[in-house]
């Protein structure tokens, strides 16, 4: 038995709505998506694309300071090697300091823990460089209180902090990762220790950015125009660039 008229009028009309729709956004009607290559339970690549390029966050990162390489002068700390100090900063710094945790690493200056570490001196840095390590850190909070307290006066903090992300189970990250951010937990967090006004935070990424980091492909299998584009909804990385007060501890 058929459905009467006004059913199958709803249900016409229903149907173009959804074509409609798919028509002006440009996707493609509901079970007509092509999901090709990426209909897999598994990443192409567990190495956030290590393995087959540059990570796609990496390019994000890589902009944001080079877009702030005036602000990587002086005295410098950084997190488990001076990668990032040593590129940005060339002409401009002076010292350069490593904290890592780990006293295995030859590359570190200072063996501390960043929620605790009385082995760093007050107002000693004219800035920080702090990549993708605050989600490591359980007492994040306490990391930023510490990264406050050694920054000089007028000193500034770098930070980048994963969004949309795996977390890196293949190549043991996981046993320590705790968070992930938004632009508005990070802005928050910034302020309570810095104070409004003396920060700017954004997000980056899009839709196609992070499920390309979430399968693993590389930044190289994107084009420059895709990765440019920016949606808020989809922070695959959010950066953040704070200035130590006067008069501020």
């Amino acid at each position: 038995m058929s459905a009467p008229l006004s059913v199958r009028i709803v249900r016409r009309l229903r149907r173009w709505r959804r074509r409609l729709v798919a028509f002006a956004t440009g996707a493609p009607p509901t079970g007509q998506a092509e999901l090709g290559d990426l209909r897999r339970t598994a990443p192409l690549c567990y190495s956030f694309g290590a393995s087959r390029g540059t990570p796609v966050d990496r390019v994000y990162i890589d902009a944001f300071l080079a877009r702030h390489a005036a602000d990587i002068r002086g005295r410098v700390l950084e997190v488990k090697e001076p990668a990032y100090a040593t590129r940005f900063g060339a002409g401009r710094v002076e010292c350069i300091d490593v904290v890592d945790i780990d006293p295995a690493n030859p590359r570190a200056t200072v063996v501390a823990d960043l929620a605790d570490a009385p082995q760093l001196a007050d107002d000693a840095y004219d800035a920080v460089v702090l990549t993708q390590t605050l989600q490591l850190i359980y007492r994040h909070e306490a990391a930023l209180a510490t990264v406050h307290r050694v920054l000089k006066p007028g000193g500034v903090l770098l930070i980048t902090v994963p969004g949309v992300t795996t977390v890196g189970a293949a190549g043991g990250v996981d046993a320590s990762w705790c968070w992930s951010y938004t632009e508005l937990s990070l802005a928050r967090m910034l302020e309570e220790r810095f104070g409004a006004g003396a920060f700017q935070v954004a997000s980056l990424g899009t839709v196609l950015a992070a499920i390309a980091f979430l399968e693993g492909l590389a930044a190289e299998e994107l084009t420059a125009g895709e990765l440019a584009v920016h949606d808020p909804d989809y922070p695959l990385v959010v950066v953040g660039r704070a200035v130590k007060q006067a008069g501020t501890r």
